[in-house]
């Protein structure tokens, strides 16, 4: 399958996203023959509150890279319907700007009802994007609030938008937000906004200062004007710089092993589901007949 053309790096996505076992089978195949075309990419995180303006500042963010020359892939989920499945994908319209130029690739893919507002194979398709030459990475969350641990995992820094003038400012976040957070950027910054913006900019340091105990990096608060394209190069040499003070391989290969016995626990527990007997073994648990201990144990054997 080619992936030197944007439509056969969608095609190729969509193969990994397929649940067919014909297409798992050619995706599986695929995935490992370019593997040695991987790994070269810069992948970015983001992630925040809703109404933060995330695709303003990812459409910002991936234009000012593209006219600097780097080749940019915005994965951006979008949220499944818990009830009918269904998804919105409506990035492209949101970043019709980028969508345009010839060195940008936008791809949204549902959560598919995933816990943590990442979509199943997002870092399989990442794998795809940079085996088709593309430099950046930039991984767009819901901003759910179980998407934080997700995509920190798969990615090399996590940028965290916030806003600012909503009230106190540490009351709209979460202590595992923070603690994950490598960059933070005040989005928003600009008109009558900018005094605030900065006031919270200083209360976000502080709060991160002590949260943080690493000796490697002290996550960095920016603020930012994606409507106006302000601070955006700012943020970006904040991802720079964070990339080049950790110990990127290492941080890597600990994500491909954690990866690794994600995708083994989620095949287990599809293999027992298909169990002839988890049906009835289930049943009787949920009506007390039997231990939840002692019906793992059973399925598990």
């Amino acid at each position: 399958m080619r992936l030197d053309t944007r439509a056969g790096l969608a095609r190729a996505i969509t193969r990994i996203e397929s649940k067919r076992a014909e297409h798992r089978a050619e995706a599986l195949a695929l995935l490992e023959s370019l593997m040695d075309r991987t790994g070269g990419a810069i992948r970015v995180g983001i992630t925040g509150v809703p109404g933060v303006g995330k695709s303003t500042f990812v459409e910002a963010l991936g234009c000012m890279l593209c006219e600097r020359g780097h080749r940019v892939a915005v994965l951006a989920v979008d949220p499944s319907s818990v009830r009918s499945g269904g998804s919105i994908l409506g990035d492209k319209t949101r970043m019709e700007r980028l969508s345009r130029h010839p060195n940008a690739f936008i791809r949204p893919s549902p959560t598919g009802g995933t816990l943590g507002g990442v979509a199943g194979r997002t870092r399989e398709s990442m794998l795809l994007c940079e085996a088709a030459g593309y430099d950046v990475v930039l991984v767009e969350t819901v901003g759910i609030g179980q998407s934080e641990l997700s995509v920190a995992s798969m990615t090399d820094t996590f940028l965290v938008l916030m806003l600012a003038g909503a009230g106190d400012e540490l009351q709209g976040i979460k202590r595992g937000l923070m603690e994950v957070a490598d960059v933070l950027v005040v989005n928003k910054a600009d008109g009558d906004n900018l005094v605030k913006a900065k006031r919270a900019a200083t209360t976000y340091s502080a709060a991160l200062h002590l949260l943080h105990h690493s000796s490697v990096w002290e996550p960095k608060v920016s603020t930012a004007s994606a409507l106006n394209g302000e601070g955006i190069d700012d943020a970006w040499q904040i991802v720079l710089d964070h990339r080049a003070t950790i110990e990127l391989s290492t941080k890597r290969r600990e994500q491909a092993r954690a990866w690794l016995w994600s995708l083994v626990d989620e095949g287990q527990r599809e293999r027992v589901r298909a169990r002839e007997d988890a049906a009835s073994i289930e049943a009787d648990v949920v009506a007390g007949r039997l231990p939840a201990t002692v019906g793992a144990a059973r399925l598990l054997g």
